[in-house]
Parts: C-alpha cells; sequence; structure tokens
C-alpha cells in the first residue's frame, strides 16, 4: 500500500527532497501548472529527453534505488555535455505502483538529488501517475553560448577521432550485476560506471568553448552503433584503430575489445578535430583519459582497422531497442 493517500502528497514529498531554485534564468518552478524558464540574453537553449524504463534499462530486483535516480538524470544530462552545454534545469515524469512508493522511492529520491546537486541542475517540475512498472522520463535544459554549441554533424574528412575514458567498462559492470546473486558493492570501478556514468559536462565545455571539436556525441548506445550515427550526420566515413581504443584492464583482450566497441552505457563523449588543431588535445583532462583512435575519411560507413592489418566494416552491435533478436 502506498504511504501516500494521494497524488497532491506524492509531489509535495518529491518537492521536498529539493532545494527552492533561486537561479534567474527561472521565473517559476514547482507549484504551477508549468515551469517558466528564459536563457541567458547571448545564450542558447538546449532540450533533451529520456526515458529510463524497469525491465529495458534497469531490473528493480538488482539496481539499488538510489543508483537508478542518479543515472536517470545522468544520462540525460550526457546529451547536454554532448553539445558543449551545461545542464541547467529538469523535469521529472514518475510512473510508480503502490509498492515503491515508500523506501524505494526515498532511495530514489536521494540518488536523483545527489546527481542533481553533483550537476547544479535543478528540479522545476514534472508529473506524477501509477503503473504497474516504475517509468521515469526526464527532460534537461542546458544553455550554451550562442555559436559554441557542436552538433554531430560539422566532421570533415582527415579529422582525428577522440574518445574520453575507458570504453566497455559500464557493460562489463552490468554483467559482472546480473551475475551477482548478493548485494551489489559499487566499489567495483566498472560497476560504479554502470550504477553511477558521470557526464562529461566539463569536457565538453572546454572543447566548444576552445572551438576544438568539430563534431561531437556521446557514446551511450556503444562505439559500433553511435559512430555511424556522427558519419551519417556529417555525410563522412570513419576509420578506427583496434589497436589504440582505450580498454578495459583486467579481462582478455578479445573481451575487451568486444565490451569496447559494442558496450553501452559508457556515457563518454566522441569527438572529431581537424589535423591542425589535435595538437591541443592532452592526454588528459582533469585526470580523464583523452585517446585518438582513428580518423574521419571520406568513403561513407565506419571501418576498423584490425591488429593483424585487415580493415572490415564496423558492424553496428550496440544497444538498440528495436533490433530484432535472432
Amino acid at each position: 500500500m502506498s504511504p501516500f493517500h494521494d497524488e497532491d502528497a506524492l509531489v509535495k514529498e518529491i518537492a521536498r527532497h529539493f532545494p527552492r531554485v533561486r537561479a534567474h534564468e527561472l521565473r517559476l518552478g514547482i507549484g504551477d501548472d508549468a515551469a517558466l524558464w528564459k536563457a541567458r540574453p547571448g545564450f542558447a537553449s538546449i532540450l533533451t529527453s529520456d526515458w529510463f524504463l524497469e525491465g529495458s534499462h534497469f531490473l528493480r530486483e538488482k539496481h539499488p534505488p538510489d543508483s537508478v535516480g542518479w543515472k536517470c538524470l545522468a544520462r540525460a544530462a550526457s546529451d547536454i555535455a554532448a553539445m558543449g552545454g551545461t545542464p541547467r534545469c529538469f523535469l521529472l515524469n514518475l510512473a510508480l505502483p503502490a509498492a515503491a512508493t515508500g523506501r524505494w522511492l526515498k532511495s530514489f529520491l536521494g540518488g536523483l538529488r545527489r546527481a542533481a546537486s553533483s550537476l547544479d541542475c535543478a528540479l522545476v517540475g514534472g508529473d506524477t501517475t501509477r503503473s504497474e512498472r516504475i517509468l521515469v522520463s526526464v527532460t534537461v535544459i542546458g544553455e550554451i553560448p550562442e555559436g559554441q554549441e557542436v552538433p554531430r554533424s560539422g566532421a570533415g574528412p582527415g579529422d582525428r577521432l577522440y574518445v574520453s575514458g575507458t570504453l566497455g567498462e559500464a557493460e562489463h559492470g552490468l554483467r559482472l550485476l546480473r551475475k551477482s546473486r548478493n548485494k551489489v558493492r559499487s566499489t567495483n570501478k566498472a560497476l560504479r560506471k554502470h550504477l553511477y556514468p558521470e557526464p562529461r559536462v566539463a569536457l565538453g565545455r572546454w572543447l566548444a568553448q576552445r572551438n576544438l571539436a568539430s563534431a561531437m556525441m556521446d557514446v551511450s548506445d556503444g562505439l559500433s552503433s553511435d559512430l555511424p550515427r556522427l558519419c551519417s550526420a556529417s555525410g563522412v566515413g570513419a576509420r578506427i584503430d583496434s589497436g589504440k581504443l582505450p580498454l578495459l584492464h583486467g579481462v582478455s583482450a578479445g573481451f575487451a575489445e568486444e565490451l569496447a566497441l559494442h558496450g553501452g552505457d559508457d556515457y563518454e563523449l566522441l569527438f572529431a578535430v581537424s589535423p591542425r588543431k589535435a595538437r591541443a588535445i592532452p592526454a588528459k583532462f582533469h585526470n580523464l583519459r583523452l585517446t585518438q583512435i582513428g580518423k574521419i575519411t571520406t568513403e561513407r560507413g565506419a571501418q576498423i582497422l584490425r591488429r593483424n592489418g585487415s580493415v572490415e566494416l564496423l558492424r553496428a552491435a550496440g544497444w538498440d531497442p528495436f533490433r530484432q533478436k535472432k
């Protein structure tokens, strides 16, 4: 049975977990029919939304509720980071079964509040309803100085391709979680990356401010699925070098490569840089590794250079909710 006698009580409980917003861009927040937002002069607004669904994106019996709260906002904020912007506020749409309105909800809101505080991104409204499964939808509003935004569509032949962090960690963390029979410990690096991803907001903003990236996106569905999207948007091709991929340590080389190419949920940034600006890209940004993994080509499609010297088409085998399973 739900501890809340009606929807208004549930909304008040959600609002109680978050401080009242004082940002000058927000003219009206929680408590009215809708929020009023106005970007600062000289800034453009960035809008993004993201689903986070029980059964598809998380398992109630496996994922800690606070990690669900953290991740539902972090993954949406990653889209803002991928354009070089800064998250400012968000809307939360939450559908819950009665059994999840007690302890589960309290822990969920705790994780969401910590993510919002970490990102300095305020909750300004949303909607709630009842459902047999937990359904979360987050809409994030961000901003960026006009003209600084970095879309997917600006890559040109000869541009160098970079990726941040280590690829495949989050997928490995998910597999560890699925195998675990006991309460999970997020001290494991791969498991923590799966449960509590960190959107690369500072890196995206730095690249945009210095006009270093010609095209950029986040790696959320796996490199093999996301790289072709960048290529398609830019009307180019790409060739990556399997020997340069930033792989996970502690597993076999073949397995690490599979994770790096096809594993989702990393929320790292994939970006293209012109050859004349490539020397400005450091090996690390605030202790975050930046790795050149290939380059943009004139040939359409994504290719991979194998360690034996052969070149193959890169098969898109990352996350796709509509791909037919064989």
